[in-house]
């Protein structure tokens, strides 16, 4: 039994980054030999391993065979004769098909650290083109090492996998793990580009690939191309370090104007409905979590009203409050500010621009939710004690009255 750390493991160490987790293949045992050894039994599909004082990962070498479409159609084959070679030549990149071996030599039959030196992307075997998650993987990896290339016969093979319907077999759940760890990559924009790039995207996010190509008023947007600012919005998102939420709502509050008709173009009126309805289907779609998919859909119905906040009344940014959900939710309120700010940011020479619509907003909201409502509710009733339906009303007036001295502070040029 010979054992080899392989994988990110490697390849980090020789890019000089912190190594999260270390994955291991084990050559020349069975399931049996690392039971008697103390290991513990965690694969489903094939034999892996939890060492039993690191808990580390330990996985029997192995071979596969694809027998049907998409990424589960695998047969595996794992047993002693396998080798080391055999398992590396399954994987999907030549940087992350090397083994370092105990003493630290270094296994690398597919040239990994030539391509890790040059910067480069690229398949170890046409086995590539039998798994469509690869393509997702490779993407997010784009997103992560911003200054690698794709290997040109590499994207010309994932353009195949996608003409051969491929990408269609990937279930919603995968797409959306993979797209979630590339979005909290340093530049996701580039994950989105790689995509594209080989037709993916078209597939799996059309309401988003369709939004290239799309102008927009240049006196608000000097980047022009709606998907050029999108790209732009979700990179200042990842330059703020904000969470997840943030920065898918950042990706598709803009969806409705890939559905304008050309006819109004750059114009995009009402544009904000229509993002929300797409927005709708596509977090259904790829079973988007909810508290997620909150966040996008009120930052695409709401973005443009909190640009405009200074124009509002004090009883109209009550009205915002309300329909956000704001007193009951107010950090979710927050996080749709914080998307909006990178909406404004996500232009051509507006990246440091000031956003003094956000603390304006959280301050007329602290203010509105500093009213005691029981207590207005307790002497309304005392009050009219006949006429409940006074109740709200009066909780209204009283928090427009708490927001009025805010308002009349904010900022009139």
């Amino acid at each position: 039994m010979k054992t080899w750390v392989v994988g990110g493991a490697v390849r980090d160490a020789m890019l000089g980054l912190p190594v999260q987790d270390r994955d291991h293949v084990v050559v020349g045992a069975t399931p049996g030999e690392m039971l008697a050894a103390g290991f513990r039994p965690v694969g489903k599909d094939f034999p892996v391993f939890l060492h039993p004082q690191s808990n580390e990962e330990y996985a029997l070498a192995r071979t596969e065979r694809k027998t049907g479409p998409g990424y589960k159609g695998f047969h595996f084959h794992a047993s002693p004769d396998v080798t080391l070679e055999q398992d590396l030549a399954r994987r999907d990149l030549t940087i992350n098909a090397m083994a370092r071996a105990e003493d630290g030599s270094i296994v690398d039959p597919f040239h990994g650290q030539q391509d890790l030196a040059a910067r480069i992307f690229r398949h170890v075997s046409p086995a590539f083109a039998e798994d469509p998650v690869r393509i997702l993987r490779v993407a997010r990896f784009a997103a992560r090492f911003h200054d690698f290339s794709l290997a040109p016969e590499t994207n010309a093979l994932m353009c195949d996998m996608v003409r051969a319907g491929e990408v269609d077999a990937l279930v919603p759940e995968r797409v959306w793990q993979e797209l979630a760890r590339g979005l909290m990559e340093a530049h996701p924009s580039r994950m989105f580009a790689l995509l594209r790039g080989c037709g993916a995207l078209a597939r799996i996010l059309p309401e988003l690939d369709r939004l290239w190509g799309v102008p927009q008023p240049p006196q608000h947007h000097p980047e022009i191309d709606t998907g050029v600012h999108v790209m732009m919005v979700v990179d200042l998102a990842a330059r703020l370090k904000l969470p997840l939420a943030v920065r898918f709502a950042a990706l598709v509050h803009d969806l409705g104007k890939g559905v304008t008709p050309p006819a109004n173009w750059p114009r995009h009126h009402g544009h904000e409905a229509r993002s929300v309805e797409l927005v709708a289907e596509v977090c259904k779609r790829l079973k988007v979590p909810n508290d997620i998919r909150d966040v996008a859909l009120m930052t695409a119905r709401e973005h443009g009203n909190v640009g405009r906040a200074f124009e509002m009344r004090a009883d109209t940014l009550l009205k915002l409050f309300e329909r956000c959900d704001a007193f009951r939710k107010p950090e979710r309120f927050s996080q749709m500010l914080q998307a909006a700010q990178c909406d404004q940011g996500g232009r051509a020479g507006f990246e440091d621009r000031p956003f003094p619509q956000a603390a304006y907003l959280l301050a007329a909201l602290a203010a509105a939710r500093a009213v005691e409502a029981g207590r207005v509710a307790a002497e309304t009733a005392q009050r009219y004690p006949d006429q409940p339906e006074r109740i709200p009303e009066a909780i209204r007036r009283a928090r427009v009255a708490a927001i009025v001295p805010v308002w009349e502070a904010r900022p009139t040029a």
